[in-house]
């Protein structure tokens, strides 16, 4: 996906400057900065939620999955139902297998599909939202915060899902967070937004070792340290 001069107004605030933007083929590119920085903006105008000026290409099937993945299920539908709904191109038998297919994916098991979402813990909605996001084979999955309403205890499993669908599937994945150090882990390059804009963008090892913009140094020393 490529996203040149990208820009998103709410009236008369600008969310997006004019960013340009690649997600290449099977890398991970993590989108970082802090709250109103116009992460989010971006997000939902890659995922066609809000209105923007400039071009998005080589993405035509994009899916996004939330933050909060209880708000994002319906809590009327089984899990079965919920990731049944992207998968209505196929007949009956073929949509149940389906269904497990994709659980066994983001690792859970096909009993799964017949319990209501009150009944599997925020880390495993998580994991149903993702496979709901799957079924509708995109070719681009935008992870807005998706760890950060969780415990701290799962939010390392779910990382490590993101990175295994990279590696599996060659799925193209915009990572949005607020924490570099979440980023860090998970992401192949990092662009760093501030003010609508992106301030710094190159591998993530060159950028969280040698930052050249004074935004992300501050965004670096937020970062917490283990204390001996």
């Amino acid at each position: 996906m490529k996203i040149k001069d990208l820009t998103v107004r709410f009236g008369a605030f600008t969310a997006v400057d004019s960013v340009t933007l690649e997600v290449p083929p099977g890398r991970i590119v993590g989108l970082v900065g802090e709250s109103g920085s116009g992460k989010s903006s971006l997000a939902k105008a890659v995922s066609g939620l809000v209105p923007y000026s400039g071009s998005i290409t080589g993405a035509s099937r994009v899916q996004m999955v939330f933050q909060d993945p209880y708000a994002s299920l319906d809590p009327r539908m089984k899990i079965g139902e919920s990731v049944a709904e992207g998968l209505l191109r196929l007949p009956g038998q073929a949509r149940v297998a389906e269904v497990a297919r994709l659980l066994d994916l983001v690792s859970l098991p096909a009993e799964v599909a017949g319990r209501y979402p009150r009944e599997l813990s925020g880390g495993q909605r998580q994991r149903v939202a993702i496979a709901r996001a799957l079924g509708a084979e995109p070719d681009l999955l935008v992870a807005d915060e998706i760890t950060s309403a969780l415990d701290v205890s799962v939010q390392g499993s779910v990382l490590n899902l993101v990175r295994s669908l990279r590696d599996r599937l060659g799925l193209p994945i915009l990572f949005i967070s607020h924490n570099l150090a979440v980023v860090r882990y998970v992401c192949d390059e990092v662009a760093v937004m501030h003010g609508g804009r992106i301030v710094e963008h190159g591998p993530t090892l060159e950028v969280v070792s040698e930052p050249a913009d004074p935004y992300t140094r501050m965004l670096l020393e937020s970062v917490p340290r283990l204390r001996r």
